[in-house]
């Protein structure tokens, strides 16, 4: 449910447009001359989101966004809603969330584990080591924007559309008939370069932009005029959970209008028999860094709405452009359409499942790449459990960042499909929680470096919330750091890993310290710990090494020492790490031919045999440490794991199985994922990921996984067409990323290579392998030069 009614929002514009009629002049008795109205362009199916029909509720609206800032624009008829979000807007303020008596009651809990005693180990870990408070902080919408637009007779030939090249929404109707009848547009965009949200009213006939504008929030808050063409509101972060609500915020919002009249007040601005009118919106808050709230986001406000006013619309909208489609265009992937791609967004998803619909599929893959760039920008936050979009004041799963899978599948996409500037906000959020997740170690565990466990809101915190079964798992920090090591792999930046190392350094630090060796044994194992989110056949999730943490830990140590050897840094701690590494038990078949979730065999035991995670094929995707060249008892394990869970989950759920089964090589059953995937089950008429309720990560997951049907990129080995689907006969993929600073184009054809280029972006030669099936071909590519790779008599080699 929203947070403003719709009853609301329909009473408060109803109010305003009543207060307005009275001064409203009469319309003249002649229709004015018609402009021409410029086509719009026939919708690209890979392109294109278009309806024909308004959004009836937020998950059929269309999401704009800057990084920063971003709307859902509904294209209603005679009222338009902007739903505004900012990304540091959450509730509460800083605040420290480690439990003080959790580190002296830590050992019993560890002792009762591995006494077998889980329940009574859950009981006290609820009672003295969770976070306090229980909960984090929830993320927060600022509220509407309201258009209310009078004058507009019958209406037909309605059409509203997300153009995902120009990032621009448009909606576009036909007001009356014959002579009087008028075409109205709306255009709607959020601007990184300008750091608004701009929206554009236009019509064929002079005289025809009337409205009514408001703000309206449902946060702690007060509206006032700004001049007199614009709106001020400015109010207070809620309190939630016992954490005061310190965070000031500011919306900002200007109109510009030509001919007519343009008048504020403290309710909101009317716009009387304007041209066309430009509505700007900005808004920002007091939060500079996860521990000072000291900024003044009415100066910010103010600065911001002045600058980009001062530029007329088209550069807005030129700037705009260019700048989206510096990152979106560097990919492009064709797959083929069928008559099914000539239908609205909307009918294509409910006609997905029985359906072939490969431009849907091209469709997702760019809406992923749309998705990333505008909810993960330079300066901003990460992309949290919703990107930047919520409309509510307390949303599912408070729209943090959940970092036992959710945080980190929104990133996969990034380094594969040359978004690489987008990760850069998980890493600063990797810098604020080295120093959060520092004191958590130090006052919880009593151990040096820095961890994370499941959770974490713009305040960094890192004590375990909500429950033992679910927050008393130290593996989300090690997790996020394969991201970084992935971000430098692809990029091969010496001074980026520099950077990043003491973070590297700082995890394995904290688990040097708190491994513990397992009874009977010499293996070392965490503890307390979990696989997420399932509890075993003993009446709880909490545990002793399961197989996620190890494989983690195998990634993180690994990457530590490479990261050291790179840089030439910490021998004697490097050996510290490897031998660790040596210690961590291995993974293990168990009795049913499966590959073990736990260090016991209680899989086929366990209440939920069908679990949505997936947690210990961690190994398969998105590591590489089980590979079907390299591991093939093991794959084959991961393979009998994956058929006991079930193809259908929630929907981040399948997009990790998709990837799952792309790296098994399985292209036919990726792809019936895939359709699962894109069916209206788990995708929404606006194409967002459904859990249900709506999260971002299945979007971005699917993203992914198509990469990994067509290319795989493993060290500096590149596999071709791995799990191509007989679905996509005939493709291309353009632009990818592979690891060592490659870049790569691929044609296929009667589900054959045709061909690839291999291009070398760096300043040094580099060597590749290059797979397709059983051949292989070493390509060397000179700095800054490609190389062609093809079938000759039936065998991969050089073009």
């Amino acid at each position: 449910m929203s947070s403003i009614s719709r009853r609301e929002i329909l009473m408060a514009s109803a109010a305003a447009l009543l207060s307005a009629s009275a001064t409203r002049p009469a319309l003249a008795q002649e229709a004015p001359p018609a402009a021409p109205v410029a086509p719009l362009p026939t919708p690209d199916p890979a392109q294109t989101l278009w309806y024909n029909q308004p959004a009836a509720q937020w998950v059929e609206a269309l999401p704009v966004g800057n990084g920063r800032l971003g709307a859902m624009v509904f294209g209603g008829i005679s009222m338009e809603r902007l739903q505004l979000n900012e990304d540091t807007f959450y509730a509460g303020g800083p605040y420290d969330d480690v439990n003080p008596e959790a580190k002296t009651n830590l050992p019993q809990v560890r002792e009762l584990i591995f006494q077998g005693k889980y329940r009574e180990a859950e009981a006290l870990a609820g009672a003295k080591l969770m976070a306090k408070p229980l909960k984090q902080m929830p993320y927060q919408t600022l509220g509407d924007a309201v258009l209310l637009f009078q004058s507009l007779d019958t209406v037909h030939d309605y059409h509203r559309r997300l153009d995902l090249d120009t990032a621009v929404t448009t909606t576009r109707l036909v007001s009356g008939g014959g002579a009087w009848s008028s075409t109205h547009t709306r255009e709607v965009f959020a601007s990184a370069p300008d750091q608004v949200i701009v929206t554009r009213l236009s019509a064929n006939k002079p005289g025809l932009i009337s409205a009514n504008l408001s703000l309206l929030t449902p946060q702690n808050a007060t509206l006032v005029a700004d001049g007199p063409d614009g709106l001020l509101l400015t109010g207070i972060s809620p309190s939630r959970f016992g954490i005061e609500g310190r965070l000031k915020f500011a919306v900002r919002l200007k109109v510009i209008a030509s001919g007519g009249t343009v008048r504020a007040g403290s309710d909101g601005i009317v716009i009387d028999h304007a041209d066309e009118a430009v509505v700007l919106i900005t808004a920002a808050t007091g939060y500079r860094r996860y521990d000072d709230i000291s900024a003044d986001p009415a100066a910010l406000t103010a600065a911001t709405l002045a600058q980009a006013a001062a530029k007329p619309y088209a550069r807005l909208l030129a700037d705009h452009v260019a700048e989206h489609q510096r990152l979106y265009r560097r990919v492009a992937l064709d797959l083929g359409t069928t008559p099914a791609a000539g239908l609205p967004t909307d009918e294509r998803v409910r006609a997905a499942a029985p359906q072939d619909d490969p431009a849907l599929a091209a469709l997702y893959f760019n809406y992923g790449r749309y998705l990333l760039i505008s909810s993960s920008r330079p300066g901003g936050q990460p992309a949290n459990l919703q990107g930047i979009w919520n409309e509510q004041v307390d949303p599912p799963w408070e729209s943090k960042w959940t970092i036992n899978i959710n945080t980190e599948m929104n990133y996969w996409p990034a380094e594969l499909v040359d978004l690489g500037e987008c990760v850069q906000p998980l890493v600063g959020m990797l810098k604020d929680l080295s120093e959060t997740g520092a004191r958590a170690a130090r006052d919880m565990y009593g151990a040096g470096g820095w961890m994370a466990h499941h959770n974490t809101d713009v305040w960094r915190v890192v004590g375990p919330p909500d429950g033992p079964k679910w927050g008393l798992w130290p593996m989300g920090g090690a997790w996020l750091c394969r991201h970084l090591w992935d971000h430098y792999d692809y990029g091969r930046d010496k001074a980026f890993l520099a950077d990043i190392y003491p973070i590297l350094k700082g995890a394995s630090q904290f688990f040097l310290n708190t491994l513990m060796v397992l009874p009977g044994s010499d293996w070392l194992v965490t503890n307390p710990s979990l696989s997420p989110e399932n509890v075993h056949p003993l009446g709880t999730s909490l545990c002793a090494g399961p197989a996620m943490d190890r494989q983690i830990l195998r990634d993180l140590f690994a990457i530590a020492v490479k990261a050291g050897e790179i840089l030439g840094k910490d021998a004697d701690f490097r050996a510290k790490v490897a031998a660790a590494r040596e210690r961590l038990p291995p993974d293990r078949i168990g009795g049913a031919g499966q590959l073990q979730e736990w260090l016991e065999d209680w899989d086929m035991q366990a209440p939920e045999i069908h679990h949505r995670h997936v947690s210990h094929l961690y190994a398969v995707y998105p590591s590489d440490q089980i590979t079907r060249r390299d591991t093939p008892d093991l794959i084959k394990a991961a393979r009998k794991t994956l058929e006991i869970r079930g193809d259908d989950a929630t929907g981040w759920g399948l997009g990790w199985r998709l990837n799952l089964w792309a790296r098994l090589g399985d292209g036919d059953h990726a792809h019936a994922i895939l359709k699962l995937l894109l069916g209206p089950d788990r995708t929404y008429p606006n194409l967002f990921d459904a859990h249900p309720p709506f999260q971002i990560d299945g979007n971005f997951g699917g993203t992914a996984g198509m990469v990994e049907m067509l290319v795989q990129s493993i060290g500096d080995d590149i596999e071709l067409l791995p799990a191509l689907p007989r679905a996509w006969g005939h493709g291309s993929l353009r632009g990818v990323r592979v690891r060592g600073q490659g870049r790569l184009d691929l044609v296929w054809k009667d589900g054959t290579l045709a061909q690839a280029a291999l291009r070398n972006a760096g300043a040094q030669p580099q060597r590749w392998q290059v797979r397709l099936g059983e051949d292989v071909v070493a390509v060397t590519v000179p700095a800054g030069g490609e190389k062609r790779v093809a079938l000759k008599n039936g065998r991969l080699a050089l073009a």
